[in-house]
C-alpha cells in the first residue's frame, strides 16, 4: 500500500512538473503585436483569429458605412463575430495606433481556443 501511494506521488509530480514546463513554450509561440481596426486593410484583419478575407471585408464594410470603431468591443457588431470569436481576437485589436501583428494568429496558438457554435 505504501509503495503504491509513493508511486502515485511521484507520478502526479511529474505530471505537473510536465505541465507547468510546458506551459512558457504554449505562450511564446504566440504572435505578438496589435491591429487597428479602423485603419487596418484586409490582409492585416485576416491576421486575426478565425478572420478571413471575407469577414475582413466585412469588417471594412461595417467601418465605411459606420465610421470609426470607438472601442475594440464594437467589432461584435459585425456579422459573423460572436463573443467567443472577440474573445480569441481581443488582445490583439486596438482602435488607436499602428498594426504591428505581422503573422497569423491561429485559434489552435491561444489557450483559451473554444468552439464557435454560438457565434453569429
Amino acid at each position: 500500500m505504501q509503495t503504491y501511494r509513493t508511486v502515485r506521488t511521484v507520478l502526479t509530480a511529474i505530471f505537473f512538473l510536465a505541465l507547468a514546463a510546458g506551459a512558457p513554450l504554449v505562450a511564446a509561440d504566440v504572435p505578438e503585436g496589435q491591429v487597428n481596426v479602423n485603419t487596418a486593410d484586409a490582409e492585416q484583419l485576416a491576421l486575426l483569429p478565425r478572420i478571413g478575407p471575407a469577414l475582413a471585408a466585412r469588417i471594412i464594410e461595417f467601418r465605411e458605412e459606420n465610421g470609426p470603431f470607438e472601442q475594440a468591443e464594437d467589432l461584435i457588431l459585425v456579422r459573423g463575430i460572436g463573443e467567443k470569436t472577440f474573445a480569441l481576437m481581443e488582445r490583439f485589436v486596438v482602435v488607436e495606433g499602428d498594426t504591428t501583428l505581422s503573422e497569423k494568429v491561429r485559434p489552435s496558438m491561444l489557450e483559451s481556443s473554444t468552439g464557435d457554435e454560438n457565434d453569429r
